[in-house]
């Protein structure tokens, strides 16, 4: 059998740029490219036109060609990762194993059962450092402490990348790869079909980033990058932003270090992973819950035109501009009284960009309960958000046309009742021993 070692390839669809695929493609061994349609995830996706399914599909059809015009190709399997691994091992002898971190909970129980068989087969685990800039223990306080305020964190960020600037990995260079021929399974071999959704480019005009801090808050304007499906999914190198980015808008940069203080917050704070607020004392709210205003949340029909403007743009598109996620998370949690694991389940299964840390540090700032998070006595006002972010309805107009029209339902609730509700709530959960 060929020795081989092997890279596999997860949140990091691309050649440029790539850490761990850069480290295997220097070693000894011709390295075997692998990516794995994990059976263990993907029937847990109750669509079968998940969109993220097939940017993942199309990135490793481009990946793919990339590695074949380097003289390898790309090895693409359907099963349970270890199930992959060990039918691997009967076609090939196994040198190394290298792949980049993952940090959710998932992701680093599944690398343990590898490298344990691994281990136990005397292959050669390597993980490298990849989707984030700085991880785990590399940016703590004076004390020795994981931050839990974002500013602060940020700071000691920006000081580090000084003490450490940015190094890259020219992976694209570098022509090791082991010869072979292996099909791709198509779309609905894997029990999926195209989901007719339009994905962004992967990359990002200087303009654009030097004009973010102004113009990101206005959904109706195209003034943010759309590049976080690019960014979860790794087809894009964190570390290439991040030099874009230094020079041209803090707020932009700011907005990828925002990825790794959540990042940061998953890896010190398990118990988010797990279910719970970060801030334990609001596990005790007692939430409404009620399945039809959910539902009329959803469907983008609540009443509030900014909210429902911004569901529907989500379910058509898998995307939603940020200023009104917030908007709407908000109101899911505070007008409605709807636990926030709600809306972050509905946000994990519609969302394009999916992405645990992101997502459940977002709606847990939303609620209170998290890190950094939004006080639970600010309720945002639909109403005064729309003036000040929407002022001439365009992006209301485009997603919810009948606003104005008899057919287009009243308010869900009434603001203040809702305001007063939801406080009487929070004051009496927090007050609970």
């Amino acid at each position: 059998m060929q020795e081989v070692s092997i890279f596999w390839f997860r949140r990091d669809l691309r050649i440029e740029d790539n850490h761990g695929l850069w480290a295997a493609l220097r070693g000894d061994q011709p390295v075997l490219p692998v990516f794995i349609f994990d059976t263990d995830i993907l029937s847990r996706l109750p669509d079968t036109s998940d969109g993220r399914v097939e940017f993942i599909h199309q990135a490793i059809s481009k990946l793919k060609l990339a590695i074949q015009a380097r003289g390898g190709d790309l090895c693409v399997l359907h099963a349970k990762p270890l199930d992959a691994f060990k039918e691997l091992s009967t076609r090939f002898k196994i040198a190394a194993i290298h792949c980049n971190a993952d940090y959710e909970k998932y992701g680093c129980v599944r690398d343990e059962s590898i490298r344990a068989w691994a281990d136990a087969n005397q292959i050669d685990f390597y993980s490298y450092k990849d989707q984030v800039v700085f991880e785990k223990s590399e940016v703590l306080s004076g004390q020795g402490t994981p931050y839990t305020v974002f500013t602060p964190y940020s700071r000691k960020w920006k000081e580090q990348l000084r003490i450490q600037p940015i190094q890259q990995f020219p992976s694209e260079t570098i022509e090791h790869y082991a010869p072979g021929s292996f099909e791709l399974p198509s779309l609905a071999s894997l029990g999926f079909r195209p989901s007719g959704l339009t994905f962004p480019a992967a990359q990002v005009a200087d303009t654009l980033i030097q004009h973010y801090g102004e113009k990101r808050d206005f959904p109706a304007l195209p003034g943010t990058s759309r590049l976080s499906v690019h960014l979860r999914f790794g087809t894009i190198s964190i570390r290439s932003l991040v030099l874009q980015a230094v020079g041209k808008s803090e707020v932009w940069l700011n907005e990828l270090i925002w990825r790794d203080f959540y990042f940061n917050i998953l890896h010190h704070f398990s118990h988010v992973s797990e279910g719970h607020a970060f801030r334990k004392e609001y596990d005790r709210m007692d939430w409404r819950n009620n399945e039809t205003e959910f539902e009329a949340w959803k469907q983008g029909q609540t009443g509030y035109p900014i909210v429902d403007a911004g569901m529907r743009e989500l379910n058509a598109t898998g995307f939603m501009h940020n200023r009104v996620r917030m908007i709407v998370a908000s109101f899911l949690v505070k007008h409605l009284l709807i636990d926030w694991r709600w809306g972050e389940a509905y946000f994990a299964a519609k969302l394009l960009d999916f992405d645990f840390a992101a997502n459940n540090g977002g709606w847990q700032w939303a609620a209170g309960s998290g890190c950094d998070a939004a006080p639970y006595f600010r309720v945002f006002n639909p109403a005064l958000q729309t003036k000040k972010f929407d002022g001439e309805l365009t992006y209301i107009r485009h997603w919810v046309p009948e606003f104005q029209e008899l057919t287009y339902p009243q308010p869900i609730v009434n603001h203040e009742f809702a305001r007063e509700r939801v406080l009487a709530a929070y004051k009496k959960a927090l007050a609970k021993v």
